[in-house]
């Protein structure tokens, strides 16, 4: 009946001082100095000091378990061999061993390791339109399904102006497929669109509450012509007055998309025009940082996002 010695460290016959890694199957290039461990195994602790011979043969294994009992049974009684001069305790040189090269490394450690992964929480992700966009510090990505499209908002809440809801947000950026029109280019569906987006942000919410006290007037603050994810879009920014409140900024973003028919997608800003909010600025850097879907790099090119 034949018996598997199984993996672990053992005395190294041809390098002594040294232990060798048995994988339960045959000699690996790892190794490692015996002092860690000796006391351990004196003390009936670790591994059994048994190992297979690298050749297979008895002999071998005898030689290999006589040594590992005589070191073991040296260190823990204190025994200390004298008059060796400084050549002879040194080990002789390693065996050849075909493979890695030798290392003192626990080849288990890496068992344990795991891979690096993506945090996901930082970017948003519009998988319909193909587009994607860091998640600043300070925002979320909304769960809501009240939301249109995907969404990330400001992540503090605070009581709405006009009352109704404690929930109302600072920040809010939504990125849709603009399908409720028949423009085809990006300024015309982003000068169309920009009034939905200021009515849904402070006219009225979803369920139909003016929260804002509704809108009183706007005023035009940029209108035109920019690079967006590598493609040419348009924005329209207005500046809203309300009812309640301190109003705030609305922007539409239009362009299109970089995947499938190459439908237009309309990314919508609201922001509060208050000092707790985001600033303009932000929202500059958030319609900046728009790319296509594993694309690296930083998003749009050519002209810059900002008041005209």
């Amino acid at each position: 009946m034949s018996m598997t010695t199984p993996a672990g460290w053992y005395p190294d016959s041809n390098v002594p001082g040294t232990e060798r890694w048995w994988d339960g199957t045959a000699w690996t290039a790892h190794t490692r100095p015996v002092q860690a461990q000796v006391q351990a195994r004196a003390a009936g602790f670790g591994p059994p000091t048994a190992p297979v011979s690298r050749k297979g043969n008895t002999r071998g294994t005898l030689a290999l378990a006589t040594a590992g009992v005589v070191l073991a049974a040296a260190v823990a009684t204190g025994a200390v061999l004298l008059g060796k001069d400084d050549e002879d305790r040194k080990p002789t040189s390693a065996p050849s061993v075909s493979g890695p090269a030798a290392t003192t490394a626990d080849p288990t450690d890496s068992q344990s390791a795991t891979p690096p992964t993506t945090d996901d929480s930082a970017t948003l992700t519009d998988q319909l339109n193909g587009i994607s966009m860091p998640v600043p510090k300070g925002w979320e990505k909304s769960d809501s399904s009240l939301d249109e499209g995907t969404t990330m908002v400001t992540e503090e809440t605070y009581d709405c102006p006009a009352g109704g809801s404690p929930l109302c947000r600072r920040g809010r950026v939504s990125s849709i497929t603009a399908t409720r029109t028949d423009e085809t280019s990006p300024a015309a569906v982003a000068k169309q669109d920009i009034a939905t987006a200021a009515d849904k942000a402070y006219e009225e919410d979803a369920v139909g509450s003016r929260i804002h006290g509704g809108i009183k007037s706007h005023t035009v603050l940029a209108s035109k012509s920019v690079a967006v994810a590598g493609r040419a879009g348009y924005l329209v920014r207005w500046r809203v007055v309300t009812g309640a409140g301190p109003g705030g900024y609305v922007q539409s973003l239009a362009f299109p998309s970089t995947v499938g028919t190459e439908a237009m997608v309309v990314v919508r800003f609201a922001f509060d025009a208050s000092p707790e909010a985001p600033g303009l600025a932000d929202m500059d850097k958030i319609a900046a940082s728009i790319r296509p879907i594993g694309d690296a790099t930083s998003g749009g090119v050519g002209s810059s996002i900002g008041p005209g």
